[in-house]
């Protein structure tokens, strides 16, 4: 588990302004349920997406996230797992593979979280940020994803990982602003037995 609890240059929990906001959004809390709950929240209500506003710069860094409150999904998932490991509660990264709107031969990845949380396990929440046909929720223990795939070539990817896929990397660290990620959103093959 030691993993999911680690700080890192992207999951930077150490950072004195994420520490800080994460001490602060578990003060008064007893269960790690009530912390996860406060950190995903806060993540999904208070960080906005950077494509639905049309925001830069284009953060990757749990620190950055914070720091200018905007983020796409995968942004938005490394500052909840930052601020989920704070709290010393164990934190991973996930993907769904998406159709690109109702492009049904184009697809993207989408990032979210899976935490594990006492008596349940590893449960998946998704941070990205409500809008209308877009309403995800902290109810374990039944999940309610942003999304939820329904077209030949999506999937849900049953992996959690300990650190962001490098394919997320590299499209958050090499573009200038949020249209050129929007333009070159990460994907992966998804390979059928």
């Amino acid at each position: 588990m030691d993993q999911y609890l680690a700080s890192s240059d992207t999951v930077n929990w150490e950072h004195p302004d994420v520490l800080a906001k994460a001490k602060e959004l578990s003060r008064d809390m007893v269960s790690r349920e009530d912390v996860a709950r406060s950190c995903f929240e806060y993540v999904r209500d208070e960080i906005k997406h950077s494509l639905d506003y049309e925001l830069n710069p284009v953060t990757c860094k749990a620190s950055e996230v914070l720091k200018h409150r905007t983020g796409y999904c995968y942004a938005k998932s490394h500052l909840l797992a930052a601020l989920l490991r704070a709290n010393k509660i164990p934190a991973g990264f996930c993907y769904q593979r998406l159709a690109i709107e109702d492009n049904r031969t184009a697809f993207c990845l989408h990032g979210l979280n899976a935490v594990c949380l006492p008596d349940i396990g590893w449960y998946r929440i998704d941070a990205r940020g409500n809008k209308p046909g877009v309403e995800a929720m902290f109810t374990p223990p039944t999940e309610k994803l942003a999304f939820v795939v329904t077209v030949e070539g999506e999937a849900d990817l049953p992996e959690i990982w300990p650190e962001p896929l490098p394919e997320v990397m590299r499209v958050l660290t090499s573009s200038a602003d949020f249209k050129e990620v929007a333009e070159n959103l990460p994907d992966i093959e998804i390979i059928s037995s």
